[in-house]
């Protein structure tokens, strides 16, 4: 699939600590195309996790062009940005964010209930998602009752239940023991090949990055390809 689903072009990030000024990204150019799982890996402080907010409408780039689907997101509105980013965007994070009074169906019903679908439409996505995880028949349970590769699988229904065309991961197999994160980095692969997610992966892990399309290394601010 050589559809582009994400263009950046002369992107850079600035912004202000103390009496300096910081930019973690300058000049970046970045193509990835639909349905492609790329992991991103860098030392502490390369901007990994900086490009990460730019792609997902957390943050704004100071200059360049970011085009996500046919949209320069980097000329929209805050409010705008928030709302493209509902219906484009699931983000799964390192430490899973579950809510820990709700059950699993119910921290991935969260992102549905602004949306104006009827309930019974927005349980079907939830057993969807909850399913496609393997995870429908824990789907009353606490996070406190799962375990964490379980809990990330979670996460994981809850980035993809409003069906976004982009997955953005921080460090998501960071917390697990490797059975659970070789489980995790498979279901991802699955999200790209077989239901034509794209998934930007940041990791500081080289195995978990091996599950990847393709890699690249973030340093001083510009992308350059893994070593082979």
């Amino acid at each position: 699939m050589n559809e582009t689903m994400i263009e950046c072009r002369g992107i850079s990030k600035s912004y202000r600590k103390g009496n300096n000024i910081v930019t973690p990204l300058e000049a970046l150019d970045l193509t990835v195309r639909k349905g492609e799982f790329l992991a991103l890996m860098g030392p502490s402080g390369s901007g990994k996790t900086t490009l990460l907010n730019l792609l997902s409408g957390i943050d704004s780039p100071t200059s360049g062009s970011l085009t996500i689907a046919g949209i320069n997101i980097a000329t929209l509105s805050r409010r705008d940005l928030t709302k493209w980013r509902a219906k484009h965007v699931g983000y799964i994070f390192q430490l899973y964010h579950l809510v820990p009074v709700l059950t699993a169906f119910e921290n991935v019903e969260l992102p549905l209930l602004l949306d104006s679908m009827s309930k019974k439409e927005r349980h079907a996505k939830v057993h969807a998602a909850l399913e496609l995880v393997g995870l429908d028949d824990r789907s009353h349970h606490t996070p406190a009752e799962l375990s964490g590769g379980q809990e990330q699988r979670v996460a994981i229904a809850r980035a993809i239940v409003a069906d976004p065309p982009l997955l953005v991961a921080d460090e998501p197999t960071g917390d697990l023991d490797r059975d659970s994160a070789l489980r995790i980095l498979e279901l991802l692969r699955e999200l790209a090949r077989e239901h034509h997610k794209t998934i930007v992966m940041v990791t500081h892990d080289a195995k978990a990055a091996a599950a990847a399309d393709r890699t690249l290394h973030l340093e001083k601010g510009q992308l350059l390809e893994a070593a082979v």
